[in-house]
């Protein structure tokens, strides 16, 4: 038999496989063990792992070939797996045939150990970091979560659509937004699909979803912070109240964690001690000034009428979790000066709003409520948030032609399974992060 690689075998089968016949495996060297006339070499691809056997009175050749491999090499091994108690999985290859599709050079980072090498220089040699089995189900997981959520949208009559990241006007207002040159006009990278998920309900579609990048030129230096970020949104149209959107993301971010649990929970259980495999049957939910008297009698100084800052959420994450016990919340009613201009405002209240905050150990993953569908109130809305109305004029004459009750939210992905996991930075949940200092690779 020779040696062809669309004969390939994923490693993982073979624990599964008939002994005593011969397979062709490939992937890369994960180490190499030479004892006389005698080569150890485990092969990893990315179902798994096995150990290859090459003896000298076998395969000279692939003895030889064995003795010169260097790890993370990418080899290809034709061979007859047997059984046998000493090796990995308790099967191992006898080499019949090695080839080398790559020699290694030496490696500027440990791979095997993701802790005996810091993260920024781990980012800098992504493409090796990733191959520790731990970084890389890490992107299993969220690849898992983004399908769970598509799933669950699909089955609740959601449509996804597909909006430009190129805007003409900053999306939330502020500015934390970056500019680019449109040809010879000003344009921003969006910071969320906000606008354009309203136009998909307005225009008929009721339901709509996105899973996409956006982007926030937020110069922070933190654990939680990336400047372009996947964001999972919805909108929804003829609610009753914020109270449905509330349900809507309830569902999706449990059918998230729920999924990623369910498929990789060998993983998680080897890798992420710290991961959270269990949410309660029904998210707590409090209103921001039953957050502030909670934080107050802990001894946290808080702003009434403020944003909680990322001190107060994770001592408000600790208080839930003592008393509720739930590592995840909704926050209600935020203060109208620190929600954007969209946001609908308590009738009998219009200090606070009708929107609210999901925390997850402390950290918030998505953003949501009710918008205002009133024009007149809109308008004044743009106004009284510093916003000129003639940059939303296209936006604002939705609201003149029919525009349902609806509202929505925001889930940011790579938080979402950051703060699942118990990951330390975010930035290990970004396949490939940007922050402030960081573009390339």
């Amino acid at each position: 038999m020779a040696l062809r690689l669309r004969d390939r075998v994923p490693i993982e089968r073979l624990f599964e496989a008939e002994p005593g016949k011969e397979y062709v495996i490939a992937g890369w060297v994960d180490t190499v063990r030479v004892h006389g006339k005698l080569v150890f070499v485990v092969v990893r691809d990315r179902s798994g792992k096995i150990q290859v056997v090459a003896k000298k009175n076998v395969s000279e050749e692939a003895w030889k070939t064995a003795r010169e491999l260097t790890p993370e090499s990418v080899v290809a091994v034709r061979g007859v797996l047997v059984e046998s108690k000493a090796a990995l999985g308790g099967r191992e290859i006898q080499a019949r045939e090695i080839v080398l599709l790559n020699k290694a050079d030496p490696l500027p980072i440990d791979i095997h150990d993701h802790t005996k090498t810091v993260l920024a220089k781990r980012l800098d040699w992504r493409f090796l970091d990733l191959r520790n089995p731990r970084n890389q189900a890490i992107f299993l997981i969220e690849a898992e979560m983004a399908r769970a959520a598509r799933e669950w949208f699909n089955s609740n009559g959601f449509v996804e659509i597909f909006t430009s990241k190129i805007v003409g006007a900053a999306t939330e207002g502020g500015a934390e937004v970056f500019s680019i040159v449109y040809f010879d006009k000003p344009a921003f990278l969006a910071q969320s699909p906000q606008l354009y998920k309203q136009l998909g309900v307005i225009a008929g579609f009721e339901r709509v979803y996105e899973i996409g990048p956006a982007f926030r030129a937020e110069p922070h230096h933190t654990t939680r912070h990336l400047t372009e970020y996947t964001s999972v949104d919805l909108e929804m149209g003829f609610i009753d109240s914020y109270e449905d959107v509330m349900d809507a993301v309830e569902g999706v971010v449990r059918s998230m964690v729920e999924a990623a649990v369910s498929r990789y929970r060998r993983k998680i259980e080897e890798f992420f001690p710290d991961a959270v495999t269990k949410l309660p049957q029904r998210f707590p939910r409090i209103t921001m000034r039953e957050a502030y008297k909670l934080l107050e009698q802990a001894g946290v100084k808080v702003e009434w009428g403020e944003d909680l800052s990322s001190e107060a959420e994770r001592k408000l994450g600790e208080i839930v979790e003592k008393e509720y016990g739930s590592p995840i919340v909704f926050v209600t009613e935020y203060p109208w000066n620190a929600r954007p201009f969209y946001t609908m405002r308590k009738p009998d209240d219009p200090e606070w709003t009708l929107s609210f905050d999901l925390l997850f150990r402390g950290l918030e993953i998505a953003t949501g409520g009710q918008r205002e569908h009133r024009y007149e109130v809109l308008r004044k809305q743009i106004e009284e948030k510093g916003l000129n109305p003639r940059s939303f004029e296209w936006y604002l004459n939705m609201f003149r032609y029919g525009a349902p009750p609806h509202g929505g939210a925001g889930i940011g992905l790579e938080r979402v399974v950051m703060q699942t996991l118990g990951l330390p930075n975010i930035r290990e949940a970004r396949l490939l992060p940007r922050d402030p200092e960081r573009l390339v690779p």
